[in-house]
């Protein structure tokens, strides 16, 4: 399907699903006529909105689960970690500006990774420079800038590259042809 083509009624599945159970879970009761609403705001708003939505790519679910996983797993002990900061002595914070060089390439996954460091406490993302291919990371407390934008690539960067991105970069060998090619 391309942009220019019509959205159909149920072209957006999953923002449809969300939209209403969030519908219902404001309600807060399984009511007839609020579950009508909840499927009219469903069908309707994505349907509304279909220009300004990017058509849907795959995902993979499975690496996504365990991304879930990963990013809850951080914002509880990252959460006890700030507490601890901010209940101790203030004069222990080493406050950090960081710039973590990107290797995605897909919008939704470039900006699921800025979400993703500022849902965890203690970070937050500031600017995406598309252009120079990096977001500046702002820390609460960073003693290792390069083992805190190594652990951001690894925990964030590359789940998200399997998730979003059909074709990740080929490792290179030494001579910086691609493995399996002569340079």
């Amino acid at each position: 399907m391309n942009k220019t083509q019509k959205a159909g009624w149920f072209g957006h599945p999953w923002l449809s699903a969300l939209l209403g159970i969030t519908w219902l879970l404001l309600q807060q009761t399984l009511a007839p006529f609020h579950l009508i609403s909840a499927v009219l705001i469903g069908l309707i708003v994505p349907r509304l909105l279909h220009g300004f939505l990017h058509i849907s790519s795959p995902m993979r679910m499975l690496p996504a689960v365990r991304l879930l996983g990963v990013v809850l797993w951080d914002i509880v002990v990252s959460n006890i970690t700030v507490a601890r900061l901010v209940l101790g002595p203030m004069a222990q914070l080493q406050p950090a500006w960081i710039t973590v060089p990107l290797a995605l390439s897909h919008p939704t996954a470039i900006s699921l990774l800025a979400s993703i460091i500022t849902t965890t406490p203690g970070t937050v993302s500031c600017t995406i420079d598309e252009q120079r291919r990096h977001i500046l990371v702002h820390a609460l407390d960073c003693t290792d800038p390069a083992q805190m934008v190594a652990d951001i690539q690894a925990r964030y960067e590359r789940p998200l590259q399997i998730i979003f991105e059909s074709r990740l970069q080929k490792p290179q060998n030494p001579q910086g042809a691609p493995k399996g090619e002569s340079p």
